[in-house]
């Protein structure tokens, strides 16, 4: 992280492809907040954490990684997965409420301030990174 920025940190979990890794990284997000002094965005960014990472190890078959970052005042979390292919676009949530798949995107489109992928490599293998950005983060 640039010098000029000294309340900026990154950290990442990796994880297997297995449904259990989701409340693991909830629960790893809840706590990098709280060390953090990030309370207050706990409960969007475990939702968000939760359609990500459950995206990430329901289509894919290699490994994951959920990616948390801070910088600018700004909460940036991502699911790195081993699939090359962008996700599906969000849809309408309202035509979504009752439907049993496909909500996902358009809850992250909904709750964060930004969302995007772009391809990344990681472990040796080709992927995606997945995010979105809750910020500014003020208490």
């Amino acid at each position: 992280m640039p010098e000029t920025e000294p309340d900026a940190w990154e950290y990442t979990l990796y994880i297997p492809t297995d449904p259990r890794a989701v409340p693991v990284c909830r629960r790893t997000l809840r706590l990098i907040l709280t060390l953090h002094h990030l309370p207050h965005l706990t409960e969007t960014a475990e939702l968000l954490v939760s359609e990500l990472i459950s995206n990430a190890v329901q289509h894919t078959k290699g490994p994951a990684a959920l990616r948390i970052r801070y910088r600018n005042r700004t909460l940036q979390i991502g699911a790195w997965d081993s699939d090359p292919q962008p996700p599906r676009p969000p849809g309408d949530f309202d035509k979504l409420t009752d439907s049993e798949s496909g909500r996902g995107f358009a809850i992250v489109r909904a709750c964060a301030d930004t969302w995007g992928w772009q391809p990344l490599a990681r472990l040796g293998r080709r992927g995606k990174l997945v995010w979105c950005e809750l910020g500014p983060a003020l208490p």
